[in-house]
């Protein structure tokens, strides 16, 4: 770079020191410009060095964050404490909203509502997950330098994840209990603990996957591992677990409660108990039946508590000897009396020729769901029956059986020998003289 040489300007006439000025100027801006590109080239040789220093000295990087800290403080002071008025405004804003649910679920009809449960799992929010919530979304406004930045977002990514899986856990602890409550299942409540346990496990082994994910680490050796141990856990715990996860499926979809009569492969039987492993059943007879959840569900059952009525069948026998114009009307008698008992009729009809009646078929609903006011129906329905058609004349059938004897020509043959015949008694009985 040429340089532009000039007098001293005590030795040039005032007249001509204006027109030296744009010298003096050119020289000074020279300068300034050597003197930034020599501080520039410097600084940039000095770079790699300190950072190669810092990168094995612990220490060196503690300061070098703290001398860009204080530098940040220094030039975004108002920013940072706008950001911190603001954020302390969101925290508040929050926790008046933690609270608020609380009382509102509180305050609510009944135990353990759907109301209930949403506020217990706003309450269920950590403080100090509000806090660095209400930091996370005021960090932007403050332009934290990258490292102070990167910390936030990682301490805000735990604080996150932790907390969705103390949501989720006491969602589902909510519900569960919710539908125990509902049915009065002590079963369910006994089991709440290892219910419990179950859900934090799993669902703060996916949350720590999470955050290991988040954090770099690859997590696919991880989740195999998993994978493998719940599977040897599955296999040599199979009978228990099955009979864990049928008796949820009985708690939840509800096929029977206790006391009610249900059909179970051919016994017939009152539930007593319903348990983790296995439901205890009371016979007709008196017997107790204990049965695995699995076992039970691996068969049809009737329940007989949901019936809204029931239907009664009557199979009726008339003799052989009854007059066709009887057949014709006994239809219509059978209606008559079941009507009469205040039941509804559903069909009556000729059902086949037996081997000694002739038989009819009577169909009638009980509209009840109690055993005991069906059987009470049936028998009043019965004596109806019997009375009426013994009035009108028919005759019940009963088995009977006549036997013929023939001789050996095929002729037909009394079993027993023929008493003597009254015209031959009467000759040879002596005439009076």
């Amino acid at each position: 770079m040429a340089h532009v040489l000039s007098p001293p300007s005590h030795l040039i006439p005032p007249t001509h020191r204006r027109g030296l000025a744009p010298f003096r100027v050119i020289r000074q801006k020279t300068a300034v410009t050597f003197f930034l590109s020599a501080t520039s080239h410097a600084a940039a040789a000095a770079t790699p060095a300190k950072t190669a220093a810092a990168a094995g000295n612990p220490l060196a990087d503690a300061q070098h964050y703290w001398d860009v800290s204080a530098a940040w403080v220094n030039s975004h002071w108002l920013q940072i404490g706008i950001a911190i008025g603001a954020g302390l405004l969101i925290y508040f804003l929050l926790s008046m909203i933690r609270t608020f649910a609380l009382k509102h679920a509180q305050s609510a009809a009944g135990d353990l509502t759907l109301t209930h449960i949403a506020g217990r799992v706003i309450h269920k929010t950590k403080s100090i997950v509000i806090a660095i919530i209400a930091i996370r979304m005021v960090a932007g406004y403050a332009q934290p330098p990258a490292a102070i930045m990167q910390i936030i977002q990682f301490v805000f990514t735990i604080a996150v994840v932790l907390q969705v899986a103390i949501w989720g856990r006491e969602i589902i602890l909510g519900l569960i209990q919710r539908r125990a409550a509902e049915g009065h299942n002590e079963t369910l409540s006994n089991a709440m603990g290892i219910i419990r346990l179950l859900i934090s496990v799993a669902l703060f082994a996916i949350a720590t996957i999470v955050i290991l994910d988040n954090m770099g680490v690859n997590v696919t050796g991880l989740i195999a591992g998993l994978g493998i141990g719940g599977i040897a856990i599955g296999l040599a715990a199979q009978g228990i677990f099955s009979d864990l996860f049928a008796s949820l499926s009985i708690i939840f979809d509800r096929p029977f409660r206790v006391g009610e009569t249900i059909k179970y492969d051919t016994s017939t039987a009152t539930v007593e108990r319903i348990g983790l492993k296995s439901t205890r059943l009371r016979s007709l007879g008196g017997e107790l039946l204990v049965i695995s959840n699995t076992n039970l569900l691996s068969k049809e059952i009737t329940n007989f508590a949901h019936l809204h009525r029931r239907r009664i069948t009557f199979k009726i026998g008339v003799i052989y000897q009854t007059t066709p114009t009887m057949l014709r009307d006994l239809p219509a008698l059978l209606e008559e009396q079941v009507v009469a008992a205040g039941h509804e009729f559903i069909r009556s009809s000729f059902l086949t020729f037996g081997p000694s009646s002739l038989d009819f078929e009577l169909i009638f609903d009980v509209f009840s769901d109690q055993f005991d006011v069906v059987a009470a129906a049936r028998t009043d329905v019965g004596i109806r029956l019997f009375d009426a058609m013994t009035r009108a004349g028919y005759g019940f059938a009963y088995p009977t059986q006549t036997s013929f004897t023939a001789a050996p020509d095929g002729t037909m043959i009394m079993p027993y020998p023929e008493s003597p015949k009254p015209r031959a008694a009467a000759a040879k009985a002596p005439r009076p003289d």
